[in-house]
């Protein structure tokens, strides 16, 4: 679907409703940094925010698609309060999303969820000397390593595993965090329906400072209509296993001094439901292996990863039904201070369908974008 706009971050990054970071993350780019503001009688408040832009080439661009172009991708402002028993997280702005290789670049918008410019909003409660909080709103997703904003990847070009997963929506999450494990529970729309019959976790543990594991998934406990939504798109348009999906998946985060290494595998499936018009199983399996490199003592790093994908049943998860592809991408990045440009080059090959080219007949498709940004 290539929809997802979730808030977790390629550098070992989550929500603040209470996951734990990676620990000892050798990032490839260095996100936003929050400043510090005096919020008066809400007390200490935390800004920050991050706005990039691309111009974008791709071969075997299809008919009715655009084979270049400039686009602006992602423009929000955050603000948070992060002490006391009452805190809260307010993002907002205009979401162009990560392009995923394989699929045409996209203009940003403000109308990507029913909560319009609101990307994120929501309340939390943490009790004092409880390692529990609660948090409620529109929350970002739990599923999955990469996330949505551009800036926050070491890539801007994403891979089929996010792709296929959730992204934010409203719904409620109680999360744990104590010494080396933390662990977080979500309830809600899952695909920003207004149904809410999705359960998403994630766990993660962190065995030493360089060394941590995390373990994710999602079930829907009832089914989405034909006559709700799943970001701007109707159900009933034929994207009712997307809306309906169940995924289980886990990525490991290594560090060895300037060097990170994730490896991430994931499996999401939809069950038969004739009333749906899902008449048979239809499921998509995703494996890829990420890396970052920041070069000491300069402002130059540098980002990749290898995928492979494979889609089962008449659905449409990822470029077209019954597809199977590998692929590749690879960023080197330049960041000063508050400003970045990077480069980011993929390659894409579908290995049993064809798709790409004005009829149709591709099977491989490139997508080189150039990238700059600023971000505080």
């Amino acid at each position: 679907m290539a929809l997802k706009l979730k808030t977790t971050t390629a550098l070992g990054l989550v929500i603040a409703a209470g996951v734990i970071a990676a620990p000892g993350a050798a990032r490839a780019m260095v996100g936003p940094q929050a400043i510090s503001i005096d919020g008066g009688p809400l007390g200490t408040l935390s800004l920050s925010g991050g706005a990039d832009g691309y111009g974008y080439y791709m071969s075997n661009a299809t008919s009715g698609t655009k084979d270049n172009g400039m686009y602006a991708g992602s423009a929000l402002i955050e603000v948070q309060k992060t002490t006391g028993v009452l805190q809260f997280t307010v993002e907002v702005g205009s979401f162009g999303g990560s392009t995923t290789l394989g699929t045409t670049p996209s203009q940003t918008s403000t109308s990507v969820f029913t909560t319009g410019p609101l990307f994120l909003g929501y309340v939390t409660i943490a009790p004092s000397n409880l390692p529990i909080t609660v948090s409620a709103g529109q929350l970002g997703s739990l599923e999955g390593y990469e996330a949505g904003t551009d800036y926050s990847n070491a890539v801007q070009l994403t891979t089929d595993l996010f792709a296929v997963e959730n992204s934010n929506s409203r719904g409620v999450s109680v999360a744990y965090a104590q010494g080396p494990l933390a662990a977080t529970v979500q309830f809600g729309d899952g695909v920003d329906s207004g149904v809410w019959n999705t359960v998403q976790g994630l766990v993660s543990y962190a065995f030493n400072a360089t060394n941590s594991l995390s373990v994710f998934g999602a079930y829907d406990l009832g089914k989405t209509g034909p006559n709700t939504y799943a970001y701007g798109g109707g159900t009933s348009a034929g994207i009712e296993p997307y809306a309906n999906e169940n995924m289980v998946g886990g990525y490991y985060s290594y560090t060895a001094g300037n060097l990170n290494v994730v490896p991430e595998v994931q499996y999401v499936y939809a069950k038969v439901d004739h009333s749906l018009g899902i008449n048979k199983t239809t499921s998509n399996f995703g494996a890829a292996l990420f890396g970052s490199y920041a070069f000491a003592n300069t402002p130059y790093s540098i980002g990749g990863w290898v995928e492979y994908e494979n889609s089962k049943g008449a659905y449409n998860w990822f470029v077209n039904p019954n597809s199977e592809a590998i692929g590749a991408a690879i960023a080197p990045t330049w960041q000063y201070k508050d400003l970045f440009a990077r480069a980011n080059a993929g390659y894409l090959y579908l290995t049993r369908t064809k798709a790409y080219g004005h009829s149709g007949n591709g099977r491989g498709q490139f997508l080189g974008t150039l990238e700059a940004g600023v971000l505080f």
